[in-house]
């Protein structure tokens, strides 16, 4: 932020005489509450500071760290005496008064908006740090910044660089928001869409990786074939030999390599006949497979999707981020996707395979979720039996239209209690007691 913007901000602020309340909201950034509810943000991240205005702001978590209990208790209602910007530097300063018993106390909050060194300090009347955000060392900076010790001041600066007039300042720091917001939302999601993108791959290598039907059909072929010729020429086999030319049924002379670890000739043939049947249940097991790599790859293109679609940072964060406090008490379902809303846990199916181990594993009170009459992901709301609000219903619907692979349009969503659903084949279910939420798929 530049001084011409921070001298703006100061007069901006010099209408208030009250701090109402003032705490963290994110990481960096502070919230000054004044008279009316009104109030300003100062995001004092290192080298990316700024004030803004914003009428709606998630609090991430509640902060109770020294830095915070002292800011709460120096600055909550206490009455501004005066601010200011400090001569030659990016510096901030609220002269604050509060009551304490029979006394006054005179607090000093000190936002530097100085690069690398960044910081939010609090000082008494005397320029003594009683805590800081960032507490800088001696042997790190020329410029100490710890409880208890004299704060000493910034060395002057030029700033003669050329500043564009800000004619309206509460415009200008919402605008500067949205500005900042934009770009931060284009880059998650670029960062979001490639993390996506390398599950993707990952599975499509797996994918091609899968032996084509016909290959595997002539490896199966071919193993029991040569286990049967080892057999048919057994007597006739040194056990010393690893290759050897013998007859085959239609009385050809053919060349039989035995495998390296055959310790016989009979030893040999069961080796082909064990390669054989492998060969035969992979046969029989490619196409499910196949199914669920392509089921996974057109789920994270769906996410991916999804993801393209959002508004907001918080909404990027819905979809993607995982819930830190749920323990991890055994290996979650690689054909599942977990999502964590309003402090609700719920699972949507990746493929069918998902879908099912939801069908058995989940409890008679949650609430399962699918498409009306088209095929889809299962969703599951783990209720612990209580009655989910309906926002996240609504939001457990969404996942459940936009995770599925289905094209634009407007659908209807089923929903009702597990107990009430019945598995007929695999994933196919009939349900009774439903109700349907509507859902538009951008």
């Amino acid at each position: 932020m530049t001084r011409y913007e921070l001298l703006k901000v100061a007069d901006f602020l010099k209408q208030y005489k009250k701090i109402n309340t003032i705490f963290r909201v994110d990481d960096t950034i502070i919230k000054v509450e004044f008279e009316k509810k009104e109030a300003i943000f100062f995001d004092l991240k290192k080298g990316d500071s700024f004030a803004f205005l914003k009428d709606d702001y998630k609090i991430i978590k509640h902060y109770t760290a020294p830095f915070d209990i002292v800011l709460k208790k120096r600055f909550t209602n206490a009455s501004i005496e005066n601010i200011e910007v400090e001569n030659g530097n990016r510096i901030l300063r609220f002269f604050t008064k509060k009551s304490s018993g029979y006394k006054e106390q005179e607090t000093i909050l000190q936002l530097e908006f100085t690069g690398r060194n960044t910081n939010a300090i609090i000082l008494d009347s005397k320029r003594v740090v009683l805590e800081a955000l960032r507490h800088i060392d001696i042997s790190t900076s020329s410029r100490e910044v710890k409880v208890g010790s004299f704060l000493k001041p910034l060395p002057p600066r030029d700033f003669n660089s050329p500043q564009k007039s800000i004619e309206n300042i509460k415009k200008f720091l919402k605008d500067e928001y949205k500005k900042r917001e934009t770009i931060k939302l284009k880059l998650e999601k670029s960062k979001k869409i490639k993390t996506i993108q390398k599950k993707i791959d990952k599975f499509e290598k797996l994918l091609l990786n899968i032996p084509s039907k016909e290959s595997l059909e002539k490896n199966m072929q071919e193993a029991y074939k040569n286990a049967d010729i080892i057999l048919l020429n057994i007597h006739n086999i040194n056990s010393y030999e690893k290759k050897y030319k013998v007859k085959d049924f239609e009385g050809n002379e053919v060349v039989i390599t035995l495998p390296k670890e055959a310790k016989s000739p009979s030893h040999a043939s069961k080796i082909l006949y064990s390669q054989a049947k492998k060969y035969k249940q992979k046969l029989l097991n490619s196409h499910i497979e196949r199914e669920n790599l392509i089921s996974k790859i057109e789920f994270y293109k769906n996410m991916q999707n999804l993801i393209s679609k959002c508004k907001t940072l918080d909404e990027i964060s819905l979809y993607l981020q995982k819930n830190k406090t749920e323990k991890k008490q055994k290996r979650v379902d690689s054909n599942i996707e977990v999502f964590f809303y309003k402090n609700y846990k719920i699972e949507v199916g990746k493929n069918e395979k998902g879908n099912i181990t939801l069908l058995k594993t989940a409890k008679a009170s949650d609430i399962w979720m699918h498409v009306k009459d088209i095929p889809s992901s299962h969703v599951i709301i783990h209720t612990t039996k209580q009655k989910p609000p309906l926002e996240v219903v609504e939001f457990s619907a969404k996942l459940c239209v936009n995770l599925s692979n289905l094209s634009a349009g407007r659908y209807l969503v089923d929903y009702t209690h597990r107990r009430n659903v019945k598995i007929r084949d695999g994933a196919n279910v009939n349900y009774v007691d439903y109700k349907t939420i509507g859902v538009v798929k951008e």
